[in-house]
């Protein structure tokens, strides 16, 4: 992007708090199933393929990786007043 297309600070927040607000729907409902998953698997002594673990550590070192990369937007900004 060159100057004449680069987003401003205004709307770059924006589209932050809106995907912001997504990714917090999405995982109240991702939640919800993971919860309702563990208790069948724990109700029926079964078990889960290596894959979903694999992918569930996958998923927990990238949000871990966005709630880092949150705080410092949250910081930065509150270094601004």
């Amino acid at each position: 992007m060159d100057e004449n297309t680069a987003p401003t600070v205004e709307m770059s927040l924006a589209m932050l708090s809106e995907v912001v607000g997504k990714a917090a729907d999405d995982l109240r409902s991702v939640r919800a199933t993971l919860d309702t998953a563990r208790v069948d698997i724990a109700s029926r002594n079964t078990s889960v393929s290596r894959e979903v673990l694999k992918h569930a550590e996958q998923v927990i070192t990238h949000l871990r990786q966005a709630d880092e990369a949150l705080r410092d937007v949250l910081k930065n900004l509150s270094e601004r007043e």
